[in-house]
């Protein structure tokens, strides 16, 4: 991570430099070349200018021969300086944003589950892709033009002092009048353009959102809502994104005006000048192509700035998600560990998510290797809490949880989730064939070991009957299998994975009775001397658990085994008792 957050131009435009010190042998024969072209531009007029003078003054056809030649030659060096900075100069960018993109991605790899549960996944896409973008067309163009420019213009200056100071004062009578509006405007496009990065971002996340929840939205009838709020965010888009390009087009406009204000002055007084001899009429000439070419870079400044404001703007929120804090930010005195016996305790520990009421509270219990342990409770207990803890997805408020006796805040998380595997209610799956999503447990796997897990997890069967069994290529998060095809899949991937800590968080509750007994014979062995953790919405599948802890409120209010609960006649009997009477047992 390159520095601190960026909260102005200023500060991101440093921050941006230190990635362009990484390419500075190639930027110097960029300003190199930009010199050069800069240069010869300003030889051009002049050399037209003494041309003037000269079949003005009587020059034979080979004295304006050469003269054309010197023209041609210099117009020529000058469009293959203009190529070679060009040409280097997106290198140049697009290595910059393939860095920054690079390091974004990794940075995002690294953050907490927590901060990816408080952001719309669409606007941090948005950020990965338009703002990137932006920042790589504005270096691709932006940084050019601004040294050409400024070097364009000092040099035309000096020239035009040279030649005559005082048409170059009335050159330069148009300059306060041209800062006074490009500020006016300015001050007005940051603040829009900022605000159009933000509602891209807004609106990427929205429609990433509905798309991934089109079932939900047609289930229910929302489409007219859908189609409301989209539009609200389009206008909302729609005016930032007006009034940014509307204030930002005003400068091409006061542009053009005063350069027309300062021509005709110059041809004017230049007139006059001439008549009285105090200046040639190839001075005139020169000096109208430099007046031109004064307001010119007055004008490419002005407009990338406001490419640079933009651009500014998406950096800066690429900036914020790089100064997020990583998990390994707090893991300083962490230790990796190489094996893992699966002794868990929680001694006292409270927890609760963005200082909100405890969704846990002094919960306490221990497991012994090998045992399966069951979570039950109603919807919000605080089950699901307790796994992302021992996960260590987060980390807690109070009180300590032990691995294998050691303290879990001391143990990488990269260590502590290689000897766990995860079976979720809802299955990931990626888009690639079958034989990799499963191989996603163990990447060093071999096609047998793949094939292997999957006859244990009773997934064989089904990938065979696929189009190209092992090598069919999944749609989007697999959406061309039922649920149940991708749970055993999810679990096949688990049991490849061989660990020590196996969580089973509400597994089979989205799978049909059928499927649950094919793979309940598959988890038996696979939970066979490894430390499992299970949510189950079915209480007939935990009855062999070895300690069940009953959750209410972010509390343990009972714990034993299925009999120990069953006698003691308390909430467990009783939902034991009411699954029996609805027919779910």
């Amino acid at each position: 991570m390159l520095g601190k957050k960026a909260h102005n131009m200023n500060g991101t435009l440093r921050r941006m430099w230190r990635y362009f010190a990484k390419e500075k042998g190639l930027f110097l024969l960029v300003l190199t070349m930009i010199m050069i072209s800069s240069v010869l531009s300003l030889a051009g007029p002049y050399l037209m200018g003494l041309a003037v003078d000269g079949v003005l003054a009587g020059w034979t056809g080979s004295e304006l021969l050469h003269m054309l030649i010197w023209l041609m030659l210099v117009y020529l060096l000058q469009s293959v300086a203009v190529f070679f900075q060009n040409y280097w100069m997106i290198g140049i960018a697009q290595n910059v944003v393939f860095f920054m993109r690079n390091q974004l991605f990794a940075h995002l790899q690294r953050l907490p589950l927590s901060f990816f549960q408080k952001r719309q996944h669409g606007e941090l896409m948005s950020r990965l892709t338009n703002d990137m973008e932006n920042v790589s067309r504005t270096l691709n163009g932006a940084v050019i033009q601004v040294v050409t420019s400024t070097l364009t213009l000092m040099g035309t200056i000096v020239m035009m002092l040279w030649l005559s100071p005082l048409l170059t004062v009335l050159t330069l009578l148009i300059v306060p009048v041209l800062f006074a509006g490009m500020k006016w405007i300015t001050k007005r496009t940051g603040r829009y353009f900022k605000a159009q990065q933000r509602n891209i971002g807004d609106m990427n996340g929205f429609i990433e959102e509905t798309i991934s929840g089109q079932k939900i939205i047609k289930m229910y009838s929302q489409e007219r809502r859908v189609i409301a709020e989209f539009e609200s965010k389009n206008e909302a888009l729609r005016m930032s994104s007006y009034w940014a390009q509307a204030y930002s087009g005003f400068i091409p406009k006061l542009m053009n005006m005063l350069n027309n204000i300062s021509f005709t002055i110059i041809v004017g007084i230049g007139g006059i000048l001439a008549l009285k001899g105090a200046v040639s009429i190839g001075v005139i000439v020169t000096f109208t192509t430099y007046s031109r070419q004064f307001t010119r870079p007055l004008n490419d400044l002005a407009n990338q700035f406001n490419m640079i404001l933009s651009a500014v703007a998406g950096a800066e929120r690429v900036f914020q998600i790089m100064d997020e804090e990583s998990e390994e930010k707090n893991e300083q005195r962490a230790k990796s560990i190489s094996t893992l016996t699966g002794d868990i305790v929680f001694d006292q520990v409270s927890f609760s998510y963005e200082n909100e009421v405890a969704t846990l509270n002094s919960v306490s219990f221990h497991v012994y290797p090998g045992q399966m342990v069951a979570l039950v409770g109603p919807t919000g207990a605080g089950k699901t809490t307790v796994l992302s803890l021992l996960s260590r997805f987060y980390d807690a408020d109070e009180g300590t949880i032990y691995v294998d006796g050691t303290d879990i805040k001391n143990i990488t998380r990269k260590s502590l989730r290689r000897h766990m595997a995860f079976v979720l209610q809802d299955s990931v799956l990626f888009r690639t064939t079958v034989r990799e999503n499963i191989r996603y447990g163990k990447l060093d796997a071999t096609d047998e070991e793949v094939e292997e897990a999957a006859k244990q997890a009773n997934a064989h069967d089904f990938i065979m009957k696929l189009s190209k069994g092992y090598d069919t290529v999944l749609t989007s998060e697999g959406s061309d299998l039922s649920q149940g095809q991708k749970q055993l899949l999810s679990i096949a991937r688990a049991m490849l994975a061989d660990p020590r800590l196996l969580i089973l968080d509400e597994a089979t509750s989205s799978i049909d009775t059928i499927t649950e007994m094919k793979i309940s014979e598959a988890l038996s062995k696979l939970m066979r001397g490894r430390t499992t953790f299970v949510i189950a919405h079915r209480l007939n599948t935990i009855q062999h658990a070895d300690l069940i802890l009953v959750l209410k409120a972010g509390m343990v209010i009972e714990k034993g085994t299925d009999q120990e609960l069953m006698k003691q006649n308390g909430f467990y009997a009783d939902l034991v008792q009411t699954q029996r009477q609805k027919g779910v047992m």
